[in-house]
């Protein structure tokens, strides 16, 4: 028999209130001595890395700096000209392994769990990129880690401090919808390319060239030309360390470096994994929804190098101890739940551009507005009958991003690995299983239809893996790591 909803949001809330007056409702204020307290280094510092190391000087001290390009990390280190410079993260943490105490991970997925392990294996906290990992098997890796090491982590899933987001995750979780039923989520990525046919080599180009160009002397310069240029971009970039735990592949400029990794299965988790760490997050609370049983895909069809152009993924979730059965609809490339589905709770004209659409027992949720059948408004359920918790702000009330790190300073100056949002153990690392279960499904969906996944969420083990036809299923789950880098930790 499941436990009723009021008694579990009274126990909660009552759970919630201890916290809270053992930490304080608003977190301490960033301290002047404590911004010298925390040593930190950055991995990964381009784009979002580079944004993500900045924020934690506003908090700790910046040390060290790495990054496998030589122009991002001499651009970087401008910015804090006393952190030494690396490009391999296995030489930052021989030389300075006792004097960080934090580290930034926002490489390309495939490596995060690598780089997270081994910092946690050395005691540093840890702030990672979302997705936390590539595979389902690293995520739980690395929440056992956090658990064995007790330091502080957090997953970059940023709208996890906003007030809004946690309000509305603790109105589904107090009924404000009653029981939920259905979730549909969906984004506009991939917004880089994804297909089949992409993988390009010398080989391949000289090919090309063959065929497109008649005159030979042309078609010497463009080869010429096009050596040139892979030269120019390997005088700053070192392949061999970007690949890291990958198999070997070909360099090809604009192909992977420096965002377009992202649509490929050796490096990236597609759609899927970039956003739905964001979209997912505020429904993944609201309601448990972790363990899936099942999940089943149909997608544009890929060629198991690059994820395909879109898909949808349908998860079906067990009855828990508080709430029953749940479906949930993933969607990318702007597509969206239908219409007759939305309209018929007054939700029309949904943006394709990213949301979280609920049913329940009582009406449906959009965008933190709850409505009936046809409509009706339904009032939200007041905030001290809900688990409610707002996150720490610094005395500059910095949001978003800034307030994310701050966060996780707090939980590292008290020494209080929970007060993160997104942990490993307790929030990302099953939200990361969640939604790479997903990837699986689309994996089997090459040719447009794919399998249905059924999975043992305990376990980590597909349960029908001998009756798939489609293979590599079990490398989704656990990679092997290449190149000569640490294999993973047993964790059963």
């Amino acid at each position: 028999m499941r436990t009723n909803r009021r008694d579990f949001i009274k126990t909660s809330a009552v759970a919630g209130a201890g916290f809270l007056v053992a930490s304080g409702n608003f977190r301490r204020q960033a301290r002047a001595s404590a911004l010298q307290d925390v040593a930190v280094a950055g991995i990964g510092v381009g784009g979002k890395g580079g944004g993500d190391i900045t924020q934690a000087g506003y908090y700790g001290k910046v040390v060290g700096l790495c990054d496998v390009d030589k122009n991002t990390l001499a651009s970087k280190g401008k910015e804090f000209p006393d952190a030494k410079l690396f490009t391999d993260y296995r030489d930052l943490f021989a030389e300075l392994g006792d004097k960080v105490d934090a580290v930034t991970v926002s490489t390309p997925d495939h490596m995060h769990a690598i780089i997270t392990a081994t910092a946690m294996k050395l005691g540093k906290h840890v702030y990672t990129q979302k997705p936390l990992t590539r595979t389902i098997y690293e995520a739980r890796w690395l929440g056992e880690l956090a658990k064995k090491t007790g330091v502080c982590t957090q997953m970059g899933n940023q709208g996890s401090v906003e007030d809004g987001l946690r309000k509305d995750a603790a109105q589904y979780r107090a009924g404000v919808i009653g029981e939920v039923s259905e979730v549909h989520v969906w984004t506009n990525r991939p917004i880089w390319a994804q297909d089949k046919g992409r993988t390009m080599t010398m080989a391949r180009f000289i090919e090309q060239t063959k065929a497109e160009e008649d005159d030979a002397e042309v078609q010497k310069d463009l080869i010429e030309e096009k050596k040139k240029q892979i030269a120019a971009a390997l005088e700053r970039l070192d392949w061999d360390l970007w690949l890291g735990v990958a198999p070997k592949r070909e360099f090809w400029p604009g192909v992977y470096h420096d965002f377009q990794w992202r649509g490929w299965w050796d490096f990236g988790t597609g759609a899927l994994g970039d956003m739905a760490c964001h979209n997912v997050n505020m429904i993944f609370k609201g309601v448990d929804l972790r363990n899936p049983t099942s999940v089943i895909a149909t997608s544009s069809g890929h060629d198991f190098d690059s994820f395909p152009k879109s898909s949808i993924s349908t998860f079906e979730f067990p009855a828990n101890d508080w709430r029953g059965p749940i479906k949930f609809v993933w969607y990318d490339s702007s597509q969206v739940p239908p219409a007759s589905l939305t309209s018929k709770y007054g939700f029309d004209n949904i943006d394709g551009g990213g949301g979280c659409f609920v049913i329940g027992s009582k009406g449906a949720g959009l965008g933190g507005s709850f409505k009936g059948e046809g409509g009706a408004k339904i009032d939200r359920i007041p905030e001290d009958q809900t688990d409610f918790v707002i996150a720490p702000i610094d005395d500059q009330k910095r949001g978003g991003d800034a307030r994310h790190k701050f966060e996780w300073f707090t939980a590292i100056w008290e020494n209080k690995p929970e007060i993160c949002w997104s942990n490993f153990p307790n929030h990302a690392g099953p939200l990361t299983e969640t939604i790479l279960l997903g990837n699986l499904s689309i994996w089997t969906a090459a040719d447009g239809q794919g399998e249905k996944v059924e999975w043992d969420a305990k376990n980590l083990k597909v349960t029908n893996l001998d009756q798939l036809k489609t293979p590599g299923v079990a490398e989704l789950v656990k990679p092997r790591y290449q190149n000569g880098y640490d294999a993973i930790d047993e964790i059963f």
